[in-house]
């Protein structure tokens, strides 16, 4: 990409591409046996993509603005679950794949050797098929900042914002898997 005013490629890009070259990334069909042999999965997403799109299964959620913080073995500032952290690997999740590149590199240079990405982020994940496991349905509905959540299968994935300010998203975590849902 050079749409940069010189012409060069963007640093961000430039960065991203060094940044990945360290990463041996994950695919998102391959993130459930990764989980099973112990990877950490954390999930990065703010707060309005979570509830817009739903949640990661077996994901810790760390706030992109602390994750070196509270994963670093080092840190006084860690979450428990970081204890062990630069003896597995870490695979960082983002919306779409990107920011998660620079995350799990910050993470390599802190130490934790097995610090990765998900290639294609949450939404890569959203779109892969996860074999015959029973899908997760939800609706989530924000009404001046209280939460509600309604379980069971429901319509798939929207999101509107009506008149009344009230936000609703439906989601699945497999697309077209909720039995006699308007698609």
């Amino acid at each position: 990409m050079t749409n940069s005013p010189s012409g060069a490629d963007p640093a961000v890009d430039r960065l991203l591409q060094r940044a990945r070259a360290e990463l041996d990334r994950v695919l998102a069909v391959d993130l459930p046996a990764q989980i099973a042999a112990g990877a950490l999965v954390v999930d990065i997403r703010p707060v309005g993509q979570r509830l817009r799109d739903g949640d990661l299964p077996g994901a810790v959620v760390v706030d992109r603005n602390v994750l070196e913080w509270r994963l670093d073995p080092t840190s006084p500032h860690r979450l428990p679950i970081a204890d062990d952290a630069a003896d597995r690997p870490v695979i960082v999740v983002c919306n779409e794949g990107y920011s998660s590149s620079l995350a799990a590199a910050s993470l390599r240079h802190l130490g934790l050797g097995g610090a990765t990405d998900l290639v294609g982020g949450f939404q890569e994940w959203l779109a892969t098929p996860r074999g015959s496991s029973s899908p997760s349905c939800r609706r989530v509905v924000l009404n001046g900042g209280r939460r509600e959540q309604v379980t069971g299968c429901v319509a798939g994935k929207a999101s509107e914002e009506s008149d009344s300010g009230v936000l609703s998203a439906t989601t699945t975590t497999k697309p077209g898997a909720c039995p006699g849902a308007a698609q």
